[in-house]
Parts: structure tokens; sequence; C-alpha cells
């Protein structure tokens, strides 16, 4: 599938831009990111909370084969308007990365493609540029992938 995911980090910025068009109805991406069950399918991960709602909050968890959780992650969701935007704190717990604030913004282009834009701010340049020296492009473009395989079936 490649790289459809695009994303952009300005220099000296505390920004990332994510940006990707899908095959998918705007609803349909949207759902993606408000129901449990699809959440779980296309991150991989367990979805311990997901309160879709303005003052509401969630929480993520991965375990590994023998039940050791490596990965958590949680936050408060400050705007959540249905097919169009969320916006949502970011934490991911047991890291040095301080908490990070996400606009995600679903647009329709067409009856059945769509496109999102997160737009992340991180605390500083140095803990936004310390973020993308991670596999985090291939990481979320994999699970852009996934998400537009798994609703397209």
């Amino acid at each position: 599938m490649g790289n459809k995911t695009s994303i952009q980090a300005e220099e000296g910025s505390q920004a990332i831009i994510v940006t990707r068009q899908f095959d998918l109805p705007v609803e349909l991406l949207f759902k993606a990111y408000e129901e449990p069950a699809l959440v779980e399918q296309w991150m991989h991960t367990k979805v311990l909370k997901l309160e879709n709602k303005q003052h509401g909050s969630y929480q993520f968890e991965t375990s590994d084969a023998n039940g050791h959780v490596v990965f958590r992650a949680n936050g408060s969701i400050h705007e959540f308007t249905i097919n169009q935007k969320i916006t949502r704190t970011f934490e991911m717990e047991n890291t040095p990365f301080p908490i990070q604030l996400e606009f995600l913004e679903f647009e329709k282009l067409t009856a059945e493609t769509s496109k999102l834009t997160m737009h992340i701010i991180c605390k500083s340049s140095t803990d936004r540029d310390n973020i993308l020296k991670l596999p985090f492009a291939q990481g979320i473009n994999m699970a852009h992938n996934r998400l537009e395989e798994i609703l397209r079936k």
C-alpha cells in the first residue's frame, strides 16, 4: 500500500501535521475512531475506556504474548463532533514524552472518500523531534492502512 499517510513537521515547531485521504465515506472513517471494537482492530490494542463526549476520557492498553503491558495511553476528550472533529489529549504512560494535544478533523471529499487531518502539538520542539525519531511515520501509516482495509470489508 505504500506510505499514503503524510507527516509534516517544520523545523523548530512543536507541531506534527498528519494527513491521509481514505477511500471511505467520512461517516465510516469517523466510526473507526468512535467505536471501541473498531479501534481495537485497526490499532491492535485493547480499549479499556472510550467516552466519546465533551469531558470524556479514554484509555488504551497493549500487552505482549505473556500478558505483560507494553503500551498504555490515555487522555481526555475536549471536543467531539460526530463526523467532523475530535479534540483530545494523548499521554503515553511510562515514557519520557509529555502529554500532547491532538486536533483530529474529518472531511468529506466525495460520497466515497474522506480526509483525516491530525494536528498534534507537543510541549516542545525537542519532544516533537524525539517522537519523530521513533518509527512514528511507519506506525501511523500501517495503522491507517489497517483501518482502511478493515472498513472496506
